[in-house]
């Protein structure tokens, strides 16, 4: 995505809701050059906002995501991954299904630990995750946590029809990462976008001796 339009698309789905001049800031064009984008955006049922007033002046609006506009990040084959579940269900059952689930997580898990070969810190490690999350179109980026440790944060999943289908995925992601970032490590989910969230983050802490 490179038009402005798709750029403030992208932005706002990775930021979250964000003020008219933010995005203006963000992308060093005018507020009113940026309202033109936002005004294409809301005729075409991508983008809405709501106006809120903080103190004494004139009301900020904040602009976000429709959920037109989620489908422009696309989650991968969502239909034909829909089927091929129902089927594996019917055909092996709701403990087959697990079994695909948990051999998926040991390979995954096994090609992330080869990404990660010779990469030693826990930072290091949480950002050789993220790009690897992003590659895969998860959209994912991380942080230092105020709290210590770090966020790793992914704005889009792009199998969240099966997720929702089947939340045995988000359990084995929860668990590959558990695995690759060591034993050492705590990694919690704070944010889950099967439970209303924009994105699904996580807290990664080392254990304390």
């Amino acid at each position: 995505m490179h038009a402005p339009a798709d750029r403030i698309l992208t932005h706002l789905k990775t930021r979250g809701p964000t003020e008219t001049l933010a995005l203006s800031e963000a992308f060093g064009i005018s507020r009113q050059a940026t309202l033109q984008h936002l005004e294409r955006l809301v005729a075409g049922g991508l983008v809405t906002h709501v106006d809120e007033r903080r103190g004494v002046g004139r009301p900020r609006r904040i602009w976000s995501l429709t959920e037109n506009a989620q489908a422009r990040f696309p989650d991968t084959h969502a239909q034909l991954t829909l089927e091929m579940l129902e089927a594996l269900r019917a055909e092996f059952g709701e403990n087959g299904l697990e079994r695909l689930i948990l051999r998926r997580e040991q390979a995954t898990a096994h090609d992330y630990a080869k990404a990660m070969a010779g990469v030693d810190t826990l930072e290091a490690r949480v950002a050789r995750l993220a790009e690897i999350r992003t590659a895969e179109g998860y959209m994912a980026d991380w942080s230092p946590d105020p709290g210590g440790g770090f966020r790793l944060v992914e704005n889009h999943c792009p199998i969240c029809a099966a997720a929702a289908a089947c939340q045995g995925f988000c359990r084995a992601e929860l668990q590959v990462f558990r695995d690759v970032l060591g034993p050492g490590v705590v990694v919690e989910r704070t944010d889950h976008i099967l439970a209303g969230a924009r994105r699904c983050a996580y807290r990664i802490t080392p254990l304390r001796a």
